[in-house]
């Protein structure tokens, strides 16, 4: 077993995080730290389903974001899915069918990235700020590796498009751009949430096509929208996806060609727009990405 300070070690150094083997590997190390070594797995007051995890006196008592104990896995069952996970992803298409196995790949890596995020949230609070990029940067990481190991080529760089009449370019930096012989078919944007960036995403899709004189579609992939709130001992979640904001994007803008999460809140499963706009994870893997192109 790995102790909390080697946990947090690792995951603050990304370099360590090259491969979906990386991942899994620290996933199963966190997992077994968090079955026997926290102070305390505290429940959200307002959603009886989402868990903070507190750690003893090794991580200063800090208490982590919150984590929807319906997708996060304990460590036996996410062992059972690991040896397999990346051959499942290479031959995808055949759970297509699969309710039951697809929802074990949109949990599997949402267990995957939630160790990392919740074994930075042990690190000191002068630390905050690195640890959200730290974490960013390696969901952004995660994420082309999987679309790659499903066997697209893709890249992750910054485009300079030529602004017509003018001199000037335009700069995106895109997370995935999806290609087929060296052209773009798709561009995705990966964040961990979608607080503070929604708009860019809904603007990128229009002044992107409109400058190119194309049709790319643009998807997004988010981790989930919700973070811990209240105060001790009365925590509980607080949303951060905006609805209002998205529909109105949606509709008076341009809808996205693809909105995905890990953890769906609950309005967007019950709500008529969202729900024709808002998949789960697997939607994108399974099915979507191979209209993409």
């Amino acid at each position: 077993m790995k102790t909390l300070w080697e946990l947090m070690s690792w995951v603050s150094e990304k370099q360590r995080f090259e491969t979906i083997g990386d991942y899994v590997e620290f996933a199963k190390y966190y997992l077994e730290f968090i079955e026997t070594e926290l102070q305390a797995e505290l429940v959200a007051k307002n959603e009886n389903n989402y868990r903070f995890f507190q750690y003893r006196r090794d991580g200063e008592y800090n208490i982590t974001r919150p984590v929807n104990s319906e997708l996060f896995f304990k460590l036996a069952e996410y062992e059972s899915i690991a040896p397999d996970f990346e051959k499942i992803l290479t031959n995808i298409r055949d759970i297509k069918d699969d309710e039951e196995a697809r929802g074990k790949i949109n949990n599997f890596i949402y267990t995957t990235q939630q160790t990392i995020g919740c074994a930075l949230d042990a690190l000191p609070s002068s630390k905050t700020n690195t640890s959200r990029k730290v974490n960013g940067d390696l969901f952004e990481r995660l994420m082309q590796m999987i679309i790659r190991q499903l066997g697209f080529t893709i890249d992750s760089e910054t485009l300079s498009v030529p602004v017509p009449k003018s001199v000037e370019k335009m700069n995106y930096q895109n997370d995935i751009e999806i290609k087929v012989e060296g052209e773009i078919v798709a561009i995705g944007s990966v964040k961990t949430s979608s607080k503070d960036r929604i708009d860019k995403i809904f603007l990128d899709k229009l002044m992107y096509n409109h400058l190119t004189n194309t049709d790319t579609p643009h998807f997004a992939i988010f981790l989930h929208d919700v973070q811990r709130a209240g105060k001790e001992p009365n925590y509980k979640t607080g949303q951060t996806f905006l609805t209002g904001h998205f529909k109105a994007y949606t509709i008076g803008l341009n809808p996205l060609d693809g909105v995905y999460y890990c953890d769906l809140r609950p309005i967007m499963k019950t709500d008529d727009l969202l729900k024709e706009h808002i998949k789960s994870l697997d939607y994108l893997l399974c099915e979507d990405v191979w209209k993409f192109v």
